[in-house]
Order: C-alpha cells, then structure tokens, then sequence
C-alpha cells in the first residue's frame, strides 16, 4: 500500500513538473508572437494598376527587412485621396495621375520633399482577344460598330480623366459619354472586357500586359492627353518616417525599376 502511495505521489509530481514546463512553453509562444506583433506596419495607399507589381516586390521587401510588414490598399486613386483626407491609415501614396497627389499638397496632407515622379504609363484601348469587333482605332469607338465602352469613372479614376481628355480633344466625348460603362477603377474595367461583359475598354498598357484574355488594339493618339505620370511620397501623419521613406527609397532601386519594366511601367524616376 505504501509503495503504492509512493509511485501515486512521484506520478502527482511528475505531472506537476510537466504542467510547469508546459506554462513556460506557452509564455515562449506568446513571446514569439509578441515578437512579431512588434513588427512595424507600414500602410501603402497605391493605384489599382499597381497591384501584381507592388504584391511581387512586397515579397522581397519583407526578407530583407523582416522587422517591416507592408500593407497595401489598392484602389482608384481619387478613392485612395479620400482615405488619406478622411484620416485612414497611410504612410506611402502613389498615385496614377499628378492631379490627386497634388490635391493632396495643396491641402498639405503630403511630405512635399519627398514626393517624387516615380513612372509612366501608356492608355490604350483593349478588346477581348476572341473578338470580331472592326476597330483600329480610338475613334473608332464613336461609331456604331461599338455598342458599349468600358471607361474608369472620370470623377475618381485617372485612366478615366485621361480617357475623357482624350475624347475631349479628339471632339468625340459625346458621341463617347452615352455609351460608355464607368467602373470604380482601372481593374474592373479590365475584368468587364476580359469577361466580354463590354465591347472593348480603355486600361493602361501595364493592365493590358497581365491579362491574357485581352489585346491591345492601340495606343491612345499622340498628343490626346498628359503623360501618364505616377507620383509617390510620404503621407504627412505618418508614424514611421524612416521606415516609409526607406520603402520608397527601396522603390528607386534597380530591383525595383526591373520589376516595374517586367510589367510594362516606363521608369522615369532620376536622381
């Protein structure tokens, strides 16, 4: 009976020890979480159009600054200013047009020095890639042959605004504007042509270039409209200067001019 009692009581102890030793675990883990709960979160505000080639340059980033989590918010650029004026989380914006940058100066929201002209893009006009659609050309798109035209909307879009000037110029933005489908940013506008729920569509070169399912008929006339400048830079409210101006410092560095050319952005930035 004693002996018994005795292996009962070594068994309580050992469980005990065991129970410990499984707590320190746990804090260990927590730690480790902790850890990583420390990282310093960066908030990317950035053009629809820059989704694959911001996602693939994340991947690199994040190795080689592991203390860094990047989190990006894609959307049309107009939509993007409202967040930063309406006080959501930002640290870096990089727009598709000047005009929402500089609205954002204007009410002095941005880091002014550190706003740079980072690339260029081209608009072009895409139909689906088995369509027997007859058009060649951007005006072509006022005739009858085209039923529906799926466009950025204007008020928030900048491929949008580029279209409209476009049409402006070329006297056609009547003959456009009735028939056109607005869509909330340069992405949907894509999709609307590569499911063929649209006649064809104006996206930039770079939107063109990652979905097989579309092709380019041509680029817009010369002269139509502004180049297509994408500026980046520093939200003023940041909380994490250095870390935001290292990001966009990474983004003038040759790994990422080579990225950005794979996807068909022209590289304009210089020192």
């Amino acid at each position: 009976m004693k002996k018994m009692k005795r292996i009962m009581a070594l068994i309580c102890t050992a469980m005990i020890v065991f129970g410990l030793t499984a707590c320190g675990g746990s804090s260990d883990t927590e730690k480790s979480g902790n850890d990583d709960n420390k990282k310093t979160e960066l908030y990317i505000l950035a053009a629809a159009s820059m989704t694959d080639v911001l996602n693939e340059l994340a991947e690199s980033y994040e190795k080689e600054h592991p203390d860094v989590k990047l989190n990006f918010s894609f959307a049309s650029s107009g939509d993007l200013q409202t967040q930063i004026e309406e006080g959501a989380p930002a640290d870096v914006f990089i727009s598709a047009a000047q005009k929402q940058m500089n609205a954002l100066k204007d009410e002095d929201l941005m880091d002014n020095d550190s706003i740079v002209d980072l690339l260029e893009n081209k608009v072009v006009l895409i139909k689906h890639k088995d369509s027997d659609l007859d058009i060649k050309s951007f005006e072509d798109i006022a005739t009858d042959k085209v039923e529906m035209v799926a466009i950025g909307n204007p008020d928030s879009v900048p491929v949008g605004q580029y279209t409209q000037t476009i049409y402006e110029n070329l006297k056609l933005w009547d003959d456009i504007k009735d028939k056109a489908n607005l869509g909330k940013d340069v992405r949907q506008v894509l999709d609307w042509v590569a499911t063929e729920n649209a006649d064809c569509g104006i996206v930039y070169a770079t939107d063109a270039a990652i979905e097989e399912d579309v092709e380019v008929v041509c680029e817009a006339p010369e002269g139509s409209c502004d180049p297509a400048i994408y500026p980046a830079g520093i939200v003023k409210a940041t909380e994490n200067k250095e870390d935001a101006q290292e990001f966009l410092d990474f983004l003038k560095t040759d790994e990422a001019k080579q990225a950005f050319e794979k996807y068909q952005f022209t590289y304009v930035y210089s020192e």
